[in-house]
């Protein structure tokens, strides 16, 4: 029962799976709201626009067919007045013509917004399997789409019939109307009833944009396996990066304990932390080349050794820099002068080996500014 549970479907598409899907074409689409808000412009332009734009046509139709009888035979003039008002009728309806499109273009933003996909043009053969297209006529999805459309023929049905029945006396007094008047009005009386009939249509497209969004995320739910496998390929495997880091670690190591032969000095607490420093001579403050606690910094001491770098036991200075610094980091400023007087010694006392003389005297108890040990009273870094 398990293994079956992590076989649903449980999880929302995560926002790869959705970027995906938009890349394919695949977005949520509601063909009621987009048709509804075309009507929608369409009734409206007629409802506005509806009496000018009859008028305009009335008044092309009567120029067009008004003429003298010794230009009627002429072909040429029939011609130019054809090509006349062909014209003047498709600028009258430009503007009706332009609140379409302007909807047209503008309704896929209210739910999915605008795509251009390629890969959506692309031939699939599996939309040629006939067996694939009978399971498509009798799914749940093709039943809600038939109740959809029994729904609107019913609903457009009984408002169209309400609207007509109540402009049934102006419909039959347009016959008492000059053309002009008949034609302003019959244009404003369509567009009343185009756009009380295209009003039905926002119920069914309030129910159907919701449903299409509900059922776009339910068709890219994923299951349980899914998400730990898109998250393994999109964030690398965590077994894997921690193996990774594992090894980042250990080469990092690798490089530092490279640098302690070439440090000058290393101060120690005594065993607990080992801090290697190096000075060079024009390069700004010294640096820390290696740094590390208990095992680490017993390695650290082991190499120094090997290598003759000077071991210095300065417990303060030894906390202070292992807590305030990191690898190649300059020291801080607060700390000039107490790791100022540990070089002085470690440089005099490369000149003794070399020249002789009389030793010198190993500092002792090197204070550090008062908040930079970590065992003081006042353990914050100062500002």
């Amino acid at each position: 029962m398990a293994d079956d549970s992590g076989l649903e479907r449980t999880e929302p598409a995560s926002p790869q799976r959705l970027e995906k899907a938009r890349e394919e074409g695949d977005v949520p689409r509601s063909r009621e709201l987009s048709t509804c808000t075309v009507l929608l412009a369409a009734g409206g332009g007629l409802f506005f626009y509806g009496d000018t734009l009859f008028r305009q046509l009335g008044k092309s139709l009567t120029t067009g067919v008004s003429f003298e009888r010794a230009v009627a035979f002429d072909s040429t003039f029939l011609l130019t007045r054809a090509q006349n008002m062909i014209e003047e009728v498709m600028f009258a309806f430009m503007p009706v013509a332009a609140l379409l499109l302007i909807a047209a273009l503008a309704s896929p933003l209210l739910i999915g917004g605008w795509l251009f996909s390629f890969k959506a043009l692309e031939p699939k053969f599996s939309r040629l399997n006939p067996i694939a297209g009978l399971g498509n006529l009798v799914s749940s999805r093709a039943g809600i789409e038939l109740v959809k459309a029994i729904l609107k023929t019913i609903l457009v049905g009984v408002i169209a019939w309400m609207v007509v029945m109540r402009q049934k006396d102006a419909i039959f007094g347009l016959v008492h109307e000059t053309l002009q008047q008949g034609s302003a009005h019959v244009g404003h009386m369509l567009g009343v009833c185009f756009l009380a009939i295209v009003s039905g249509l926002v119920l069914i497209a309030a129910i159907d944009a919701p449903y299409q969004m509900w059922a776009y995320a339910d068709k890219l739910k994923m299951t349980h396996q899914e998400v730990i496998q898109e998250s393994k390929e999109a964030n690398g495997n965590p077994q894997i990066k921690a193996k990774i880091r594992a090894q980042q670690r250990e080469m990092a190591r690798r490089r530092m304990m490279a640098e302690i032969p070439t440090a000058d000095v290393v101060v120690t607490n005594p065993t607990h932390f080992s801090v290697a420093l190096k000075y060079t001579d024009g390069s700004g403050a010294p640096r820390v080349v290696a740094k590390g606690a208990d095992v680490v910094a017993a390695k650290i001491r082991e190499i120094a050794k090997e290598n003759n770098v000077p071991i210095l036991e300065a417990p303060p200075l030894a906390r202070a820099l292992h807590k305030h610094t990191e690898l190649g980091d300059e020291i801080p400023e607060a700390l000039y002068a107490a790791v100022a007087e540990i070089l002085a010694y470690v440089f005099q006392l490369k000149t003794f080996k070399k020249a002789g003389g009389l030793p010198p005297q190993e500092p002792k108890n090197i204070a550090v500014p008062e908040g930079l040990d970590p065992l003081s009273i006042k353990s914050e870094i100062p500002t």
